[in-house]
């Protein structure tokens, strides 16, 4: 297969190397410029508008950085539980006692996505949405998934992808989205502002 030239340059405006690598694996070469947001300084009414606050908040910082024709991807993921946004952990304590809450039950992945096109001006934003169903693992099988450290990293304190993979029983709906970037959705974002995917393929 040939090299491919992208008509347009993506900037990804997130640290996650989990969104990169979905992106990456989708024929898709980000540059990666992160944010800087302060997540904690932002507050919303509910789980799904926080998720869709964070992600347009990134995006924006992001873009207002530029001087080109960029396409800036901004997303954020939280977990709702009990009507909550969980984000990431604060510490192993608070990690602890999201998994104590956690096991045996369904939760609600939530990422928002924001595309801005700074060629047009023009900014898209949604909510992508999967259900995850939590399995029930041991006391012991907790205490190392903490040790690992991963989950201090990621919303919900759990990944799809991850030392946790073994602990999640099964989700409902795309499984990218729950590990930080629903691709159909950004297929449907880009199809809004113009923009085809394939077009961007390198």
């Amino acid at each position: 297969m040939t090299d491919r030239i992208p008509s347009r340059t993506l900037v990804l405006a997130s640290a996650s190397p989990a969104r990169l690598k979905l992106l990456r694996d989708a024929g898709l070469d980000p540059k990666v410029q992160v944010s800087g947001v302060d997540e904690d300084a932002l507050t919303a009414a509910s789980p799904r508008e926080l998720a869709l606050l964070l992600a347009e908040a990134k995006a924006d910082a992001v873009a207002a950085e530029l001087t080109g024709d960029e396409l800036v991807i901004g997303c954020d993921s939280v977990l709702e539980l009990d009507g909550r946004a969980l984000g990431k952990p604060a510490d192993a304590a608070e990690a602890l006692a999201r998994w104590q809450a956690m096991r045996g039950r369904a939760g609600v992945l939530l990422t928002g996505h924001c595309v801005i096109d700074r060629a047009s001006g023009r900014r898209v934003s949604e909510v992508a949405a999967t259900t995850v169903r939590f399995g029930t693992p041991s006391d012991d099988e907790v205490a190392a998934y903490l040790a690992t450290g991963e989950p201090l990293h990621v919303a919900g304190a759990f990944t799809l992808d991850g030392y946790a993979a073994p602990f999640v029983d099964g989700i409902d709906g795309d499984p990218g989205n729950v590990i930080g970037l629903s691709l159909p959705l950004l297929r449907r974002l880009l199809a809004d502002l113009e923009v085809r995917i394939i077009d961007l393929w390198t």
